[in-house]
């Protein structure tokens, strides 16, 4: 077992599945995944059934139903802790991020980082076929959450993120509530709230080949309001 973990959230990608997977796997730093699946109707877990034959270092987790973002990350957070993991990682399945920055995350978390962030737009926007209506939404979303937390990070959004244990052991991980957007600002914004150390590493984010994207309204509205909430708790000490 390796002392790195990489949580794939997955809904209907079975398209990716292969693909990212091999990618994580012939790194030259070992990393083990996890892939937490919501019971995707076409077959994404089978797949990965099939591959954990080639793949020693591969785990399924398996939930009833889709149940958002969070809830998936948060249950592999808890199976992550329950072992014996010291760096433990997000991405998406869909390849918007390059399994090749693992590494350079894992470095962060080993020098002085306590969560390494995969920024878009720590050095500009570095978004690659999104379309510009995505990108401004998500620009803007991160910009909003910074003026409204003040959480010092240029790209709060971010679903590429790496945490040291400790971290994940100290924040309570039964009031994570927030799913998509939220989710990401949420975790980011209470570690900073725990006096950890925040640090983005630039990455280039390329927009999905195959598959759907699990974006909806009720996702955004989320964010929007709370990211409100999160603050009003804060000011009133209920973080």
């Amino acid at each position: 077992m390796s002392e790195n973990l990489v949580i794939i959230p997955t809904y209907n990608e079975k398209e990716n599945m292969d693909a990212v997977l091999r990618r994580v796997f012939s790194l030259d730093v070992e990393f083990d995944v996890l892939v937490v699946d919501d019971s995707s109707p076409d077959g994404t877990a089978g797949i990965v059934r099939q591959l954990q034959n080639e793949f020693p270092r591969l785990f399924l987790e398996v939930r009833k139903e889709k149940d958002g973002l969070g809830k998936a990350y948060t249950h592999g957070f808890k199976w992550a802790l329950a072992r014996d993991y010291q760096y433990i990682f997000e991405m998406d399945a869909d390849l918007s991020h390059n399994p090749q920055d693992l590494p350079r995350l894992l470095e962060a978390l080993k020098q002085d980082a306590d969560v390494s962030i995969g920024s878009r737009y720590s050095h500009g926007v570095n978004v690659v076929n999104w379309p510009m209506s995505r990108v401004l939404l998500s620009f803007i979303a991160s910009k909003y959450a910074r003026f409204i937390t003040g959480i010092p990070v240029h790209d709060a959004t971010a679903g590429f993120v790496g945490y040291k244990r400790i971290v994940l052991e100290t924040l309570d991980l039964n009031q994570i509530k927030f799913k998509g957007y939220g989710f990401q600002i949420e975790m980011k914004y209470k570690a900073w709230r725990k006096k950890f150390n925040l640090r983005e590493v630039s990455i280039i984010f390329v927009n999905r080949i195959a598959g759907e994207s699990k974006i909806s309204p009720n996702i955004l509205g989320e964010a929007v309001f709370g990211i409100l909430m999160l603050r009003i708790r804060s000011i009133f000490g209920k973080l």
